[in-house]
């Protein structure tokens, strides 16, 4: 089972990194399989911790992958020393690192989780954070997608916001399809 979260690094220099990430559940933690290259995976090979994080704001998802993110802030993770969570995460879990598989696109990283802290409740299911959170899959793959493709998924999706969505996802939404559109007039020039 694959569980959508976002993952928090800290760089060497102290710096909270956040990316939205598929953290693959296995016994006693997760399988984390960032791309190279990637901050992520260069702070997660040097740290050996990581957090990772529960969230049902679809604009931290969107946010990462458009660029158009806000300073998600962060604080302190409890017992990994120098290690961050989102402020306003449901739940975190903190993890450190088992094992690494290397891999020349993919390396492996098998975390065992240390601590587990929850810290609002889950309200909930809303369509529309899931639709956000498939179509940002999409847009981290516009390189490698066709775009009637991608036009035939997002057109899908959408019957998901249009029907359910707030103002957050509303605004995430909104950022994808910008992200698609810049994408699609730099492909054009």
């Amino acid at each position: 089972m694959i569980r959508e979260t976002i993952v928090t690094t800290v760089s060497a220099a102290g710096e909270a990194h956040i990316a939205p990430m598929g953290a693959t559940v296995v016994e006693g933690g997760y399988l984390l399989q960032p791309f190279r290259p990637s901050r992520t995976l260069d702070n997660l090979a040097a740290a050996r911790s990581c957090v990772v994080n529960f969230s049902d704001d679809a604009r931290i998802f969107a946010g990462c992958i458009t660029g158009r993110h806000r300073s998600w802030p962060t604080v302190p993770a409890t017992l990994l020393k120098g290690a961050a969570r989102l402020a306003d995460c449901l739940a975190h879990d903190e993890v450190e690192v088992a094992r690494m598989e290397d891999d020349p696109t993919r390396p492996r990283f098998f975390c065992r989780t240390i601590h587990r802290e929850t810290h609002a409740p889950f309200l909930g299911l809303n369509r529309a954070v899931a639709a956000v959170l498939e179509g940002a899959i999409l847009v981290s793959r516009l390189h490698m997608m066709d775009p009637d493709r991608v036009d035939r998924e997002m057109n899908y999706l959408s019957i998901a916001i249009d029907k359910t969505a707030g103002p957050a996802e509303r605004e995430a939404w909104d950022w994808l399809c910008e992200t698609i559109a810049d994408h699609r007039a730099r492909a054009a020039s």
